[in-house]
């Protein structure tokens, strides 16, 4: 009833969101908790205490009410926790609402607040205020018709992250450093320094192998990490890109597209969206499929809030054989952006002793602030 619960708050988070509400995920974690403690069967216990949660002023509950009703039903696909919260004989939907349930987060509500704009990229940036600002916002609090501005900041971000280069310079006949050493050798036998020599940092050929949550719990999250996703292949040259859920599916081809808009298109043939997750699983079917993607010249990236319904032990396994063969593995969870957050889950349990680093990715800066660990 657990994993419901999650998976069903956070679709009811998304609506209230939709309609006004000033929601965060901070409200998500508390929902959760409270319905916990309340009995599923009392449907005014449940909404009077989700409302305390949710609707911190009265002129919301008007709102909250209608955004309740419309919901908490057994047609809302909320994994099963509606058909104990929606007494028999209810009508399908609530006067001023939409009907809401998995397809509301869906790729195709995503497509839909941009389907009347080319498929060009934006070229626009907003002013360095704006830029910080926008940076600073929880990915939660965006709506849909915002991905285009969001994207144009995460592209300049994946595209500083490819420029990052090491500290070891190779030689150079035309720019960069001058290197000391060498002009000097050259230059033993005249009596000033006339041939100089110069340095510049060598790159170093990093692969990324980028595995991406898109199970239930990661719905307020998934559209704008696969806009990273998708500037990170854009921006370098050797990525690979897999989603899961339930089950792993390799995206990369499908995120070699023109614009993000078709990416999204792209997208609707997986079948995995909005589910169950099991990590472990997951990751064995990574391994066991494509084992020749990891060296030491790769850095292992995992986006997931470690919510797990499967075994944490496999979990804990299969990581460690990412881990043994990788450069580097990190672990970017939208929920750590949250001051309160604590990763006790069994999933993140698990996991937290094998990555190399466990960083935030509710928002742009999080995803800039990740510059500093994409070297080996």
């Amino acid at each position: 009833m657990s994993r419901s619960l999650d998976a069903a708050m956070v679709r009811f988070a998304a609506l209230l969101r939709r309609h006004g509400l000033p929601v965060t995920p901070e409200h998500v974690t508390d929902g959760v908790r409270t319905l916990e403690q309340l009995d599923l069967a009392d449907r005014a216990e449940v909404r009077t205490g989700l409302r305390a949660v949710f609707a911190g002023r009265p002129e919301d509950f008007p709102t909250f009410d209608r955004a309740f009703d419309a919901f908490w039903r057994a047609g809302t696909e909320a994994d099963r926790v509606a058909e104990a919260l929606a007494p028999p004989g209810l009508p399908e939907h609530a006067p001023g609402l939409e009907r809401v349930g998995r397809e509301t987060l869906s790729l195709d509500a995503w497509q839909e607040a941009g389907d009347g704009e080319s498929g060009e990229e934006p070229v626009g940036v907003p002013a360095a205020s704006e830029l910080e600002a926008m940076a600073a916002r929880d990915f939660s609090t965006f709506s849909p018709d915002q991905l285009d501005e969001v994207y144009r900041l995460t592209l300049r971000i994946a595209r500083r992250l490819a420029r990052r280069i090491s500290r070891r310079r190779r030689p150079s006949s035309r720019r960069g450093r001058i290197d000391l050493r060498r002009t000097l050798r050259a230059n033993l036998t005249r009596g000033e320094l006339i041939d100089l020599r110069f340095r510049r940092r060598k790159r170093k050929k990093v692969r990324l192998v980028l595995l991406c949550d898109v199970s239930g719990s990661m719905d307020l999250y998934s559209r704008f990490l696969l806009q990273f996703l998708f500037a990170l292949q854009s921006a370098f040259s050797r990525v690979e890109t897999f989603t899961f859920s339930v089950r792993l599916t390799r995206v990369t081809d499908y995120l070699r597209a023109r614009s993000y808009r078709e990416v999204l298109r792209r997208l609707t043939a997986v079948k995995d969206w909005s589910g169950g997750t099991r990590i472990g699983e997951s990751l064995a079917e990574f391994n066991r499929g494509w084992p020749s993607l990891i060296d030491r010249r790769t850095i292992v990236i995992i986006l997931s809030d470690g919510w797990d319904t499967g075994d944490p032990d496999v979990l804990a396994a299969e990581l460690l054989r990412i881990k043994r063969r990788a450069g580097r593995v990190i672990w970017l969870n939208p929920l750590l952006g949250n001051p309160s957050y604590e990763p006790l889950t069994r999933g993140m349990a698990a996991a937290l002793p094998l990555v190399d680093r466990f960083a935030a990715a509710h928002n742009l800066a999080a995803l800039r602030d990740l510059a500093g660990s994409l070297a080996l």
